[in-house]
């Protein structure tokens, strides 16, 4: 016999699952057109200044954006991702996790430079990789063994800044480069 209180205990859980993919679905999708654009930091700030002043002053805000600002994002990114990665992962190998979470990192960035819509695919095929198969087999998942390979990631703390030291080092090359290889959209 269907009953309202039938219907609120078999649709509570669907509202929830519901409201938690829209949740996720959103971030990925914020944070992947985030991470894939080639030119992060668009909004300039405001310098009244002129001439020499000004130049000096739009030197030190670029250093300050990909000195500081642009690592603190890429430690974002590779968190972010290292955490749903490591959900994918069967093994406990943390170092190859790392290498697998800053390779993607690194290649999201490498194609941004080339073509944005290439970096934005790349970005959310992880993302939304772990949602569907979380949608198909949610035994797939071991969370306590997600939670153990996290745990280990603090005892790489050195390949963790060689790696963010690489990946920074690479988008200042993109930086320095990519005006070299313009190329028409096609």
């Amino acid at each position: 016999m269907l009953t309202t209180q039938a219907a609120l205990t078999t649709l509570e859980p669907l509202a929830v699952f519901v409201a938690c993919m829209v949740v996720y679905a959103v971030f990925i999708f914020k944070f992947y057109r985030f991470i894939a654009k080639k030119d992060i930091f668009k909004h300039d700030f405001k310098n009244p200044a002129h001439g020499f002043f000004k130049k000096v002053v739009g030197f030190f805000l670029y250093v300050f954006k990909y000195i500081i600002a642009f690592p603190v994002l890429v430690f974002f990114w590779y968190l972010v991702l290292t955490v749903l990665l490591s959900f994918l992962s069967k093994g406990s190998d943390v170092n190859l996790l790392l290498m697998t979470t800053m390779g993607l990192v690194s290649a999201v960035r490498v194609t941004a430079y080339y073509r944005e819509d290439l970096s934005k695919d790349l970005a959310k095929m992880l993302p939304f990789a772990l949602l569907g198969v979380f949608l198909v087999d949610i035994s797939y998942f071991n969370l306590e063994e997600s939670v153990a390979m996290l745990k280990g990631i603090p005892a790489a703390w050195e390949t963790i800044l060689y790696y963010l030291g690489f990946v920074i080092l690479l988008e200042f090359i993109l930086r320095i480069f990519s005006p070299l290889f313009k190329k028409k959209k096609s």
